[in-house]
């Protein structure tokens, strides 16, 4: 593959690369900023990706090395990752339905960002990228099975947190 090309497929990843910084770091500056600091890594190095691998694998392998070396050299500084407000834009007409759905989503948000790096990064790459666990157990560097068991682990949280934060919502009601 020659280099314009390689280019122009990294470009075609960059909204996927987005949204899996996004939601390792629940920041969509610090996401940007993961993102470009990948691309430029993954344009220098180009001679080390393997033709006929996944692309978007070797990409989301270098977001998330790149996270974790963020991580480990912000240890000493309390590091805050704030959730941004988003726009609900529902097919449902009723402000009932929407006003619903939009504390639904807002409680997803909130609990996803509470989880570790570890189940939020498996579940971007397997529920919201949408890879398979053997490329997500690539990604991430662990075996097959530690993703199947990282996800269930992190769906169950994601769970739990998302119907405590409904009940407490509840109970303010």
């Amino acid at each position: 593959m020659d280099d314009t090309e390689f280019r122009e497929q990294i470009v075609a990843l960059l909204p996927r690369m987005r949204r899996f910084a996004y939601t390792l770091t629940s920041n969509r500056e610090d996401a940007d900023d993961l993102v470009q600091a990948a691309c430029e890594r993954a344009l220098s190095r180009k001679h080390q990706w393997q033709p006929g691998s996944s692309l978007a694998s070797w990409v989301f392998r270098i977001i998330y090395t790149q996270r974790i070396d963020a991580t480990r050299s912000q240890r000493s500084r309390k590091v805050h990752l704030p959730l941004e407000d988003r726009t609900l834009k529902t097919a449902g007409s009723r402000n009932r339905e929407k006003i619903e759905a939009g504390i639904m989503l807002r409680q997803v948000f909130e609990s996803m960002a509470q989880l570790s790096e570890s189940d939020r990064a498996v579940l971007g790459l397997v529920c919201i990228e949408g890879l398979s666990y053997k490329e997500s157990a690539a990604t991430l560097g662990v075996a097959v099975g530690t993703v199947m068991s990282r996800l269930s682990r992190a769906r169950q949280r994601l769970h739990k947190r998302v119907h405590a934060k409904e009940a407490q919502t509840l109970e303010r009601l």
